[in-house]
């Protein structure tokens, strides 16, 4: 049976949401209270890292289960937005280590390095320790998979409708309203929250069960040299050569070779944040820069700023109580899962049950 559906915010998330929504037939209506392409959240900008490799093998299965859905959604919309780079891990070996064994046993092809072997190979990357290069991984297009996202929706039927904001979810007859700052009463049978870091402020009224999330301002930097679109995604992991809590992340875009710390910015409200980027972050990136990419020597970093919103275990709220899916806390690094986060909100949706991991309410990282 064909659902009404409606889709608060039209990030990646939402998008995901009401792409797979609108596949499976039912009437969805995405309601965004920025306009098309804006920056002002989580899922702007030219490139996310996308890769196989988790130390949780769930999470691997979760990118197993997207890589097709970012091929099919390339097909449907006629937009590229996966290009597979292959991926360079390195640092301390237990790390690196759990990783192969994880790819291994999903099946997928890993190879490990010297730091030697990785300097041949890629002379801009210095590796520490131990390295293993997966090639199932690469760079989304984070402005450009949200665009194809909305226009495959679209094409399915869906509504998409920009600058309209939310200011309540009312629970009514078995169904919802949401109310816009417009005072427009809309009602659907079900709805979907995917409003990134506005979800500690919007959600406790609409939901229980919320972990507590922290929303952060992170400021990654690119390095504008010629050759960025060749560089692999790759991933330091501290605790050998280099040790900074939560490493380093970097891959090659249009815009240079980008790489952030991970999870380390100031907590922020989304609607008063200063998104002047700190210079005490910036040189803190040149000084790993200068050490450790000699692919970007002799360049200025260009800074940005972002938002991550953060659980306590970094894992994801993905859950559904009454006619309300919640999609939130993606901790800087769901976005390589969009279609397949997608999938499971439709699933939700349409009355399946969920996953233990990701649910509202949980007390302990599900291990």
């Amino acid at each position: 049976m064909a659902l009404r559906v409606l889709v608060i915010g039209g990030g990646l998330m939402g998008a995901a949401a009401a792409w797979r929504l609108s596949v499976r037939g039912h009437r969805v209506t995405v309601l965004e209270r920025f306009g098309p392409g804006h920056d002002r959240g989580s899922s702007y900008g030219t490139s996310r890292i996308f890769r196989l490799a988790y130390a949780e093998p769930s999470y691997t299965e979760l990118a197993l289960r997207a890589l097709p859905l970012w091929r099919r959604l390339e097909e449907e919309s006629g937009q590229p937005v996966l290009t597979l780079t292959g991926a360079v891990d390195h640092g301390l070996p237990e790390a690196v280590e759990r990783l192969a064994d994880v790819l291994a046993g999903a099946g997928r092809p890993a190879r490990r390095l010297s730091p030697g072997e990785v300097a041949e190979r890629w002379p801009g990357l210095r590796a520490d320790t131990t390295a293993l290069f997966h090639p199932d991984a690469g760079r989304v297009h984070a402005d450009g998979a949200v665009s194809a996202l909305l226009k495959a929706a679209g094409q399915r039927g869906a509504e998409v409708r920009h600058g309209v904001r939310v200011t309540e979810i009312r629970r009514a007859g078995g169904g919802v309203t949401a109310v816009t700052d417009a005072d427009e009463g809309l009602t659907a049978d079900a709805v979907v929250v995917a409003v990134g870091g506005w979800a500690p402020g919007f959600l406790p009224a609409v939901v229980s069960g919320l972990p507590p999330m922290r929303v952060t301002q992170e400021q990654p930097v690119h390095f504008p040299v010629p050759d960025a679109l060749d560089w692999p995604s790759f991933i330091h992991h501290p605790g050998a050569g280099w040790s900074v809590p939560g490493g380093l992340y970097g891959l090659g875009s249009v815009d240079g070779v980008k790489i952030g710390l991970h999870g380390v910015g100031p907590v922020v409200d989304p609607d008063h944040r200063d998104r002047t980027p700190d210079p005490a972050a910036v040189e803190r990136l040149r000084t790993y820069a200068e050490e450790w990419l000699p692919g970007v020597a002799g360049t200025e970093p260009t800074p940005l700023t972002c938002l991550y919103t953060t659980t306590p275990d970094e894992d994801f709220v993905i859950d559904r109580q009454g006619p309300v899916t919640v999609l939130a806390g993606f901790s800087g690094h769901g976005f390589k899962f969009g279609p397949a986060i997608g999938e499971l909100a439709a699933d939700l949706v349409e009355g399946r049950p969920g996953t233990a991991r990701f649910a509202l309410g949980r007390t302990a990282p599900v291990r």
